[in-house]
């Protein structure tokens, strides 16, 4: 397959209410989107950088230099028969997973329109359905923690996700507990402790919750093995988690019981499954994390959930659950059931609204 163009997009997406986390509180989401013409197919790819360097130290422009300076002229014009192929002609940058993945992204999606399949059929995907669930930004109170709780169970979800900072955590999660005792209810950080709050999650110990998510530090493996080793709660590491080689020493350490796999995080879907199968040989489940993508990203985490090891409802939330109007037609929607439909169409499975897609471009550049 010969790469005829590539083309990126800075967008801006208004976020439907603002999402609070112990790292701030985001109004709208910045993402780049990038499509690639290659012999008359259409692929697309989103890239998760953000505009902050809060997350992770890539930001919509750093991602953007590296994709327009190195990822993009080391595949445009070559042709290429596999994603593997193209992941070899840029390997020697370092780093910089979240723009890798956003092209990588698109390549598959190439591939697999080429070959008239479903992104999930060619990821090695089972399911047709996906449990999913949803991430609750911290609420000024317990009330409207409750209050939105019962809004997204009412709407289907499986599991409800909060987040979490000091001085924001176990009055939450007692009153969820108090109010709704049956939930599958888990905890995200975003590495907002130390190992000096071992009692406070030993006191979560006590409230039945599926996973605490990167209590620690963004980049530690080790402290979290001495945490876990203190709590009967599973740990669960995203942030420390970028690579295959990240995985194997946070299982060796013991550092956690399981891993969240965001496919920006750990540099793009091949990475993914290769963590999600080194997992699965060491009985340790996955789960599919999110960056508030748009429609274009959810796609792709759908067709990666659907996966047999990620055996854990993922944050891919319907589209409605962060913007007014994604880019996408059909938009994701959460079933009754709290899953998630695969689509079944060729690549992606959804068609791209260009006109929407204009509305929410800050800023767009072709390489031809």
């Amino acid at each position: 397959m010969r790469i005829d163009s590539v083309e990126l997009r800075h967008i801006k997406m208004e976020l439907v209410s603002p999402f609070t986390t112990s790292m701030g509180t985001e109004y709208d989401e910045e993402h780049i989107i990038i499509s690639i013409k290659a012999e008359g197919v259409t692929g697309w790819g989103e890239c998760v950088a953000e505009g902050t360097p809060f997350y992770s130290y890539e930001t919509v422009q750093t991602a953007w230099h590296i994709l327009q300076d190195f990822l993009i002229p080391s595949v445009l014009k070559k042709n290429i028969s596999t994603v593997d192929e193209a992941i070899k002609l840029y390997a020697r940058v370092r780093g910089h997973r979240m723009a890798k993945a956003g092209l990588e992204a698109a390549l598959w999606d190439c591939f697999a329109k080429s070959k008239n399949i479903s992104l999930s059929k060619l990821l090695g995907g089972t399911r047709e359905k996906i449990e999913v669930g949803v991430s609750i930004g911290i609420q000024s109170s317990i009330e409207e923690l409750i209050k939105k709780t019962e809004h997204y169970l009412k709407e289907g979800y499986k599991r409800i996700k909060i987040k979490i900072s000091p001085g924001n955590d176990i009055q939450f999660v007692k009153a969820l507990r108090r109010e709704f005792p049956g939930i599958i209810l888990q905890v995200d950080a975003n590495s907002a402790y130390s190992l000096n709050d071992i009692q406070l999650f030993n006191e979560m110990d006590d409230y039945n919750l599926l996973l605490i998510e990167q209590p620690l530090g963004y980049e530690d493996i080790y402290d979290h093995s001495k945490l876990q080793r203190e709590i009967k709660t599973p740990i669960c590491l995203d942030e420390s988690i970028h690579s295959l080689d990240d995985t194997r020493a946070a299982i060796e350490l013991e550092s956690c019981k399981i891993i969240n796999i965001k496919p920006g995080r750990v540099g793009g879907f091949t990475e993914s499954k290769l963590i999600h199968d080194y997992c699965a040989t060491k009985n340790i489940p996955v789960w599919h994390g999110g960056m508030l993508e748009s429609g274009i990203g959810r796609a792709g985490n759908v067709a990666l959930a659907s996966l047999p090891n990620f055996t854990l409802p993922g944050d891919i939330s319907a589209s409605i659950r962060y913007y007014k109007e994604d880019i996408v037609i059909p938009e994701f929607i959460v079933n009754s059931d709290g899953t998630m439909d695969v689509p079944i169409n060729a690549g992606i499975g959804v068609e791209v609204d260009l006109k929407k897609l204009e509305k929410v471009t800050v800023f767009k550049k072709v390489f031809k």
